[in-house]
Formats: C-alpha cells, structure tokens, sequence
C-alpha cells in the first residue's frame, strides 16, 4: 500500500493556511500535516524504528523513571474515535503496559481522519516514552486557532494540570502572532507548576511557522536516525546510536515577527542578532511506526517533526518526574537551560551535534553544520547524560 507524499500534503496545507490567515489572522483553520510516510508498507506489521530501539539509540534505556507524577497533554483538532482501543492494541503489542491515558473532548469535535492519524501518532509517541505519566489528548471544539489554544488551557488547568505540552501542528507566520504568544509565555498549571510547551518546527523544508517561531517555546526540528546494529541487542542497557543527518523535510530559519531571546543570540549570530532562530533542537523524525485504525487499517510508517516534538516532550516529562523525586519543582525556564549546557564544556556528554544534510538550497541557511544550525539546531539529546544535567539545574 502506498500514499502520496506527506511532505505534498503538507505544503497544501501550508499553502490553505497561508491564504486562511492572510484573511483571518489568528481565527484560521489549522489543518496537521499527514505524516504518513512516502513509502509502501504492510498495515498488519510495524516497519522502521521500533520504540526499544528508539530508547536504546538516544539513551532512554538507561533511564529507569517513565514519568510517574507528571501529566504531558497533547492537543488535537478533531476525534479520533478508535484512539483508546487503537493506543491499548500498540502498548501491548510493544509490551510498554497499559498507559494511562484520558481523552478530554472541549464541546463536540468532529471525526476528522486528518487529525485523527496526528492524534495516533503523538498518543503513541508519548505511551512509548512516558508510559507512567498521565497522558491526555483535549481535542478542541474545533480546528480553529483560538479552539487549539483554548484546549492548551485546558490542558494546563485543573484537573489536569499539564507540566509539558508539544504542539505538532502550525500555520505559516503572520502578522499578529505576538499577540498570541501571551498563551505559551510564563504560563503555569493549576498547581503553580511551571509549563514547558515544545512545538514541531514543520515538515515544509526551509522557512518558519508559528507558533515554533514564538519565543516562548521550544522548537523541535527533525532528523534521519540510523542504528548502529539492525540486531537485537544482547543487554537492555546498551546504546545503539549510529549516526544522525538532518532530515530534508525539517522547518528551520530566522523568524520573520519574533524577537531573538538573549541567550539564544551567541549561537544565532551568524544569521540574526535579532530575531528569533528556529529550531532549538531536534530528534529523530523519519520511519517510525504508528497504528491507526481509524483512516489506515493498522500500521503506517510515519515521518514528520510531529514524531520529535512529542519525544521531546516525553524527555522533559522524565525531568520533570526526575526533579519531583528529587525534592525540586518542574523545569521554569528549559529553552535557556538547553543554551546553557551547549556554551559549556559538556556540550558533547549530552548532545549529539547534527553536521549533515540539508533543508533547501540556500546555503548555510539551510545546511546542518558544526555547532548550532538553522535546520537541527543544537542538537539532538543523549538522553540519560541530559536528564541528569537538567535535574542538577537549580531552576
């Protein structure tokens, strides 16, 4: 079975969102893009980076904690009406245990099969990294902006009270975007926890979207993920990181409204001392596996920086729980703790520098390179080396 090209959908949602936001502004539709990979692909049997050899390639096999005590809240436009039974069937089948999850609807959502494949996706990523935590999914009245963002308060409200919440979905950047960035800002949950929001920086190759762009979150680009070894491995303990180039479909470059935050300036300087550089990191973003029976009859190969934003996501639930366990309160500021390591001397302990591959062709814009870069970043994480450097953070 094959489907057209994620990355064309994408653009055509890209496209339909510029012209609705050009009309509107923050009012737009937001449409997610299909993640669906380009490639043929058996619904009955999972293909690609299986969630153990996705720990063991990034380090979270040497993580014993799964995010106990924490909630991490995604956000959909639409129902998926096959979710919970859809999520059972893929933590048992990677015997991750029955995840604790709940469904919060705001009003009556529509069944949307296009988002319903994007709810899948991020649902499962979470289940397989943070099996413990509270995961819940608030599906906006509607796919409208103001719905999405009136489902992120929700999320961080009680009786949720959301520490952690990736945004997988965007809109090309417009004018008024500033205005809005007041709902990821210096916000906290109903117990007065500070809330990381951590959001897809697009599928769209070369340029920004919102709300990646806005200064108040952390931007997550993609990555192409090889193994060291297509074995099994012979300890549960061992790393199985290969090598990492950057994946061509990432969203990256200088934000067109926002401002550059300060500690951000060292690293961006050679293509802004002003605005806003977008990603912050990335991870992996291509050939993972999700089990959809809603629109795809089982397993479809997935790619798309809608796989990195949650699995970043996850990494800050584990701090997080980490950081409770350890008599301290959730991270308040993790975008300038992330900065912080990268300008010091253990930049290479808990990062892996990204130096390849390319989003487009416009030169260093668009190259990944030593150091930070406009297509991955600062990185991607060695997760067990950071956790224990942000759990150590005073903040």
């Amino acid at each position: 079975m094959k489907r057209i090209s994620a990355l064309a959908i994408f653009t055509l949602v890209m496209l339909t969102a510029s012209i609705l936001m050009s009309q509107v502004g923050g009012s737009g539709i937001v449409l997610p893009p299909n993640p669906v990979a380009d490639t043929p692909y058996d619904p009955s049997t999972p293909t690609g980076i299986l969630p153990v050899e996705f720990k063991a390639a990034y380090g979270f096999n040497r993580i014993p904690n799964q995010g106990e005590g924490q909630t991490i809240a995604l956000i959909g436009g639409g129902d998926d009406p096959n979710l919970e039974s859809d999520l059972a069937f893929y933590a048992s089948y990677f015997h991750l245990g029955p995840c604790n999850f709940q469904k919060v609807k705001i009003g009556n959502p529509a069944e949307n099969m296009g988002w319903g494949i994007e709810e899948s996706l991020d649902v499962e990523q979470a289940c397989a990294l943070v099996p413990q935590a509270n995961i819940i999914l608030v599906e906006a009245n509607t796919s409208l902006t103001m719905d999405l963002l009136a489902a992120m308060q929700v999320a961080t409200s009680a009786p949720y009270n959301a520490t952690v919440i990736p945004i997988t979905w965007g809109l090309p950047e417009f004018q008024g975007e500033l205005s809005l960035d007041s709902y990821f800002c210096n916000i906290v949950n109903g117990n007065g926890q500070p809330v990381t929001f951590v959001a897809a920086s697009g599928d769209g190759r070369h340029g920004t979207i919102w709300p990646s762009a806005s200064s108040c979150v952390i931007a997550v680009g993609g990555t192409v993920l090889t193994l060291s070894t297509a074995t099994p491995l012979p300890d549960p303990l061992q790393l199985n990181y290969g090598s990492e180039t950057a994946w061509f479909g990432s969203g990256g470059g200088v934000s067109q409204y926002e401002t550059q935050m300060s500690f951000q300036n060292p690293a961006c300087s050679m293509w802004s001392n002003t605005n806003r550089c977008v990603p912050d990191v990335a991870s992996a973003a291509t050939n993972i596996p999700t089990y959809d029976t809603y629109g795809y009859g089982g397993w479809v190969p997935t790619d798309g920086t809608s796989i990195s934003s949650p699995d970043w996501a996850a990494f800050f639930v584990i701090v997080n729980s980490l950081r409770a366990a350890a008599g301290k309160g959730t991270l308040s500021q993790a975008a300038q703790d992330l900065y912080t390591i990268y300008y010091s001397s253990n930049y290479d302990a808990d990062f892996h520098d990204i130096t390849t591959g390319t989003n487009g062709d416009c030169g260093s814009q668009c190259d990944a390179g030593p150091g930070y870069d406009l297509v991955t970043g600062i990185g991607t994480y060695q997760a067990n080396t950071l956790a224990q450097a942000l759990v150590a953070d005073p903040n």
